[in-house]
Parts: structure tokens; C-alpha cells; sequence
């Protein structure tokens, strides 16, 4: 068959192409309850564009002061709309999501204050805008104080927990829905919504921030229809649809939103400044196609899962979870399997598909880090990637796929470099 002699031309044996096909065989429902989500959110967006009268006149390019950006500030309504928040905050000038976290952060908490996690240790990145590891311009160097309660073990909120740790210094939660580096689940809209609401039972004035990185488009309501004040990404994951070069976004109340773009600009200027440099076209057609291509990434994060799974790795979400994010961990319990894994991804790439990776001292991180990510745009995780610490349990954190065929490909890549390895048992035995 054409399509079995291409998958071998790309360097993928029979065995392990075979061993794909009778897992996907088993996926036709999942995949059209996938299909189902997807269709629906990109109603949602469509009637977003449509009800806020996205134009042509849109995609014109701005630059200097950018006074009277109509495509900029049409877009931060689409965005408002779509999410279902009174304001929103999409710039070019925001430059990762890291980035627009500290900014939503920076913003709206002031000396004296406290930042609250209740969902245990942020991701790494932000350790050091928080001041867990000591850095310049820190919320900590601000007189910002920070506390945390760990999740339980088996990976719920510790409410009475909770409950102790607020006080009257505490001003913002800190919610993130993704697992980051770690292996414990992803929270679904609704646990979020949970949370929320019994946060503000204790003191109502708190603000609830949620990093959205990763989560958008992958159930039907968002951390916004829930009661989040706060809910923040960035536009080289999900909503950015693989076009987005750059960016990110806030979006929430109308004075949190305020409170950002001040900071993010200058007092006095605001929201009225900052051109958007000809991007325009590509944010709002990434906006457009991102229901999609989220649901390819997820498509290639549940295939992930039972391939993985059946060959007696642990995965989390495990195969048959309900998702609320596209990345899916995989404990490889050694290093080995590890950098096979991410070989094998970037490997399956368009680009920079012969370069191998390797382990290194990545900024901003407290171990070396692997990263595979052939990608259009330099770091964007929508696009089929792969990374992971290089220390226990040894987790690949997979996510992305512009397609659902290409992230299929960097799944059975990833198979056949492991194989080749001797890292994991006969197929034909699973």
C-alpha cells in the first residue's frame, strides 16, 4: 500500500507501524468526542470574529505609537468575546508566556502583598519571577511575599490547607492548570471553577489568576466561565494556531486588564500604545484555526498515551482520561528513553530534522533540560515538540502537532528510535 511504503521511506519498520495502527483502531470514538469540541469552539470563535466585525481593514499594519490600531483593538475584543471577559490585553509586545504571567502578576500586586499557589510548586520559569530562586526584578525584591500549599497526594486541592494559608496580605491566586514539569493531573474547568469559588467564600476580593497555557479550546468553557478574574497564555501555544510568530495574552476584568497594560506600557498610556507591527493577519487566522489544530494536538497526546501505556510507561493523563490540556508526560525512569523519545520527535520534524538533541543548562530552569522542536517559529509548543528535565522520573512532556498526521508520525518516530534502542519490549507481545 502507497501509504505503509511512505511511512517506511520515512524511516518507520512495518512492526511498529503496524503496532500504531491497531492502537488507533481503538480510538475511533475518543476521536469523534475530539471532533465534537473542536467543532464546537470553533463556532464560538467564528461568531466571536463575526459579532465584533473583524475586517479586512484588520490585517493593516501599524507602527510607531500605534494610536488607533483598529486590527489591534478589534482583536483584544474577539479575544474578550471568545472567552467570555470584560477586557483583554493580545500583544506582539508580550513575549512569551512566561511574560505575560509576570506581567498579569507584576501588575496588580503591590508591596506588602501576598501571591498564593494552591496548587503546589509553579512551573520552573516562574520560580524565579515569584523570588523561590533569588533573581533581579523578582516580586520578592518588590516586598511581594509568596506562599504555597502542595497539593495532596493523590493530586486534589488541600482545602483546609487553603483555607489556613489565606490571610489578610493575600491579594492574588495563582491557579495553573497545566501539570508543567511535574506528573500530576491537569485540572479540568470544572475543578478550577471549585476551587475558585471556595477561595472567594473565604475572602471575596481576591483576585484568581489562571495560567491558561496549554488549556484553551481543549473542553467547551474556559477558566473565565468559571469565575477566574485573571486568565493567561501565550499566542505560540494554543490560541496562537501555530501562525502567531509572537505574543501573548491576558484577558479578565476590566481593572486587572488596566492594571496590565500600564505596566505593560507606561502609566498614562495603557492600552493606547503599542503597534502591532504587521502581525496582525497571523493572529487572528491562528485565532481562527486553533480549535483545529488543538484538536490534532490532543488526537496525537491520546494516541501518545496508548502507545505508551501498553508498553508499560506510565503516563499522565493515563489512555483513557478525560484531557483538559495537550501536553501528555511519559516516565521513561531513565535517561535513555528520555533523549530517545525527543530524537525521535525531532526527527519526525520539517525542519531541523537531521539535528539531534541534547541535554543542556537552559535559562530559567534548575536541572538540564532536553528539547526536541523542529518548528516554524522558534519555541512554539502548539507546533509538534517534546522536552523534559533531565532528572527522576525522567518524564517527556509531548505536546503539540499542527496536525493530527504529523503528530502521528512524531509518535511512531519516537516508537522507532526506542526500539531501535532496545528500550522497550517486542511489540508483537503488547
Amino acid at each position: 500500500m502507497e501509504l505503509t511504503n511512505q511511512y517506511a521511506e520515512m524511516g518507520i519498520s512495518n512492526e511498529v507501524y503496524e503496532f500504531g495502527e491497531k492502537v488507533l483502531e481503538s480510538l475511533k470514538d475518543r476521536f469523534h468526542e475530539l471532533d465534537q469540541v473542536a467543532e464546537y469552539n470553533q463556532m464560538k470563535v467564528i461568531h466571536a470574529m463575526q459579532k465584533n466585525r473583524v475586517s479586512a481593514e484588520c490585517f493593516n499594519q501599524a507602527t510607531g505609537y500605534g494610536y488607533d490600531d483598529v486590527g489591534r483593538d478589534t482583536l483584544e475584543k474577539v479575544y474578550a468575546a471568545t472567552f467570555h471577559a470584560e477586557d483583554a490585553l493580545v500583544r506582539p509586545q508580550i513575549t512569551c508566556g512566561t511574560h505575560a504571567l509576570a506581567l498579569a502578576l507584576m501588575s496588580n500586586l503591590r508591596p506588602g502583598d501576598e501571591l498564593l499557589s494552591p496548587v503546589g510548586k509553579p512551573y520552573d520559569t516562574l520560580e524565579e519571577v515569584i523570588g523561590i530562586r533569588p533573581s533581579k526584578g523578582s516580586l520578592a525584591e518588590y516586598g511581594i511575599t509568596y506562599s504555597q500549599v502542595d497539593l495532596l497526594p493523590d493530586g486534589t486541592f488541600d482545602y483546609d490547607g487553603i483555607r489556613k494559608a489565606i490571610n489578610e496580605k493575600t491579594k492574588l491566586v495563582t491557579i495553573q492548570r497545566s501539570k508543567g514539569y511535574a506528573t500530576r493531573p491537569t485540572f479540568s474547568v470544572k475543578q478550577i471553577g471549585e476551587l475558585i469559588h471556595f477561595i472567594k467564600e473565604i475572602k471575596s476580593d481576591i483576585i484568581c489568576m489562571v495560567d491558561n497555557c496549554y488549556g484553551e479550546f481543549v473542553e467547551t468553557i474556559e477558566p473565565m466561565d468559571v469565575g477566574a478574574d485573571m486568565m493567561v497564555g501565550s499566542l505560540i501555544k494554543n490560541p496562537g494556531g501555530g501562525l502567531a510568530p509572537i505574543g501573548g495574552y491576558i484577558v479578565g476584568k476590566k481593572e486587572c486588564i488596566e492594571n496590565a497594560a500600564y505596566r505593560l506600557t507606561s502609566p498614562g498610556l495603557g492600552k493606547e500604545v503599542g503597534a502591532s507591527l504587521g502581525v496582525m493577519r497571523d493572529f487572528y487566522q491562528g485565532f481562527f484555526l486553533s480549535p483545529t489544530v488543538v484538536n490534532g494536538a490532543l488526537k496525537g497526546a491520546i494516541f501518545a498515551a496508548n502507545i505508551y501505556e501498553r508498553l508499560g510507561f506510565s503516563c499522565v493523563p493515563n489512555s483513557t482520561e478525560s484531557r483538559h490540556d495537550i501536553i501528555q508526560a511519559i516516565s521513561f525512569e531513565t535517561p535513555e528513553g528520555l533523549i530517545k523519545f525527543c530524537e525521535g520527535i525531532q526527527a519526525a520534524a520539517p525542519v531541523d530534522s537531521y539535528v539531534t538533541p541534547e541535554p543542556w543548562d537552559m535559562p530559567g530552569y534548575d536541572s538540564q533540560v532536553i528539547m526536541a522542536a523542529g518548528a516554524f517559529i522558534q519555541g512554539s509548543s502548539i507546533e509538534l515538540s517534546a522536552d523534559g528535565p533531565l532528572r527522576p522520573p525522567y518524564a517527556a512532556y509531548f505536546q503539540g502537532g499542527l496536525t493530527w498526521y504529523h503528530a502521528k508520525l512524531g509518535i511512531l518516530m519516537s516508537l522507532q528510535k526506542l526500539v531501535d534502542a532496545n528500550l522497550v519490549k517486542d511489540l508483537r507481545l503488547c
